[in-house]
């Protein structure tokens, strides 16, 4: 049997249109054959009410000793996946656009079940700016994530912790955050110092709480380890105890479930999207497909971002449901017009679309899809 043709593509747009076609008749395919899928509102709440009542029960059986916390630790970190997810497509106003009062509590939900993030309302100004700049050099949102960084400790450390993604490299940041304010579309000196400011507070006020128990939980159980191991025997007051008592209690249900869904979100992400040497409004150069069998792991924990996050660069629309049940027609079509699959040298490459050449600043070329 003789092999199709393959498609003749004389431009980079022309294969940026025919995904954007393949993708849509496959939406739309899958949306009339489902009706229900396509009341984005419903599914939504339905998602949000279910992963939160969920939280609530892992907490509850967790409390009264029926499950473990190595059982209830990875079911809340797999039910803060889907809510990550939410929030995604909340960014993109696919969930109650013109129902003000759900979309925002709704944004407020997402927030205080994955305290470790970022305010969510600030976010959604970075991810949209994301998509403008992709992997260039005001891509403050993939920055922040490690994407462009060379592979070490340092790296390791910044991907699992946020805070340390910012104290480690303060003056990256900063000179970061310019780039970002400076490629905003306002002209206003106060609005560029609002936008300065709203960075700073971003992880203000629930980002702080987490932060603050989260570390104080590593402290204080790293801190006892090593003074058994050393030898000294520890008195703890009866107050501190209590009080960590408390605090071991949410590092299962709460603050460790979201730090493995971070970790595991943030190590996908900054390693599928390129950074630096592309052509930032090139989509086909944006992103790749990093699905290998060994990231299963990770893809557990961000909902399958690696294999279909490619997907919703070409096509916004749709939400992360409906990117899974059009990704096998999808991949047809991104591997058709030449975006990468499973680019595992882009560890070695720190991101790079290219060889990686170390530099004291980020410089764009226009190069070859």
């Amino acid at each position: 049997m003789s092999q199709p043709a393959r498609t003749v593509f004389r431009h980079d747009a022309d294969k940026v249109a025919y995904v954007r076609r393949e993708v849509n008749a496959a939406s739309n395919a899958i949306r009339a054959r489902f009706p229900l899928l396509d009341n984005q509102n419903l599914v939504g709440a339905t998602v949000m009410a279910v992963s939160v009542a969920a939280m609530l029960a892992i907490a509850w059986l967790y409390a009264r000793g029926t499950i473990a916390w190595y059982v209830a630790l990875p079911l809340a970190a797999f039910v803060t996946s889907l809510i990550h997810e939410l929030e995604h497509d909340l960014i993109h106003l696919m969930y109650f656009k013109k129902t003000p009062w759900a979309y925002h509590l709704m944004m407020a939900l997402c927030w205080l079940t994955r305290p470790g993030t970022i305010n969510p309302w600030t976010r959604r100004r970075m991810h949209l700016h994301h998509h403008k700049v992709s992997g260039g050099e005001s891509d403050l949102e993939e920055f922040g994530i490690t994407n462009g960084e060379r592979w070490g400790v340092k790296r390791l450390l910044m991907i699992a912790d946020g805070m340390l993604a910012v104290v480690l490299r303060p003056a990256a940041m900063r000179r970061k955050v310019k780039q970002y304010v400076a490629a905003q579309p306002v002209q206003d000196p106060a609005e560029r110092m609002q936008l300065r400011v709203e960075q700073v507070s971003s992880y203000m006020p629930v980002g702080h709480v987490y932060y603050a128990l989260w570390h104080a939980f590593i402290v204080y159980h790293v801190g006892l380890f090593a003074l058994h191991a050393f030898g000294y025997a520890v008195t703890v007051p009866a107050l501190v105890e209590r009080a960590m008592d408390i605090v071991d209690f949410l590092a299962v249900v709460w603050l460790g479930p979201n730090f493995v869904r971070s970790f595991c979100i943030n190590f996908v992400s900054s390693n599928m999207h390129y950074f630096g040497d592309i052509d930032s409004r090139n989509v086909i150069q944006q992103t790749q497909v990093l699905n290998p069998w060994w990231m299963l792991p990770f893809q557990l924990f961000c909902f399958n971002f690696g294999s279909t996050h490619a997907i919703h660069h070409f096509v916004v629309r749709d939400p992360f449901y409906i990117r899974q049940l059009t990704a096998r027609t999808a991949h047809a079509a991104l591997r058709e017009v030449g975006v990468r699959f499973n680019d595992v040298g882009t560890f070695a490459r720190a991101n790079r679309w290219g060889a990686y050449r170390p530099s004291r600043g980020t410089r764009h070329v226009q190069v070859d899809a």
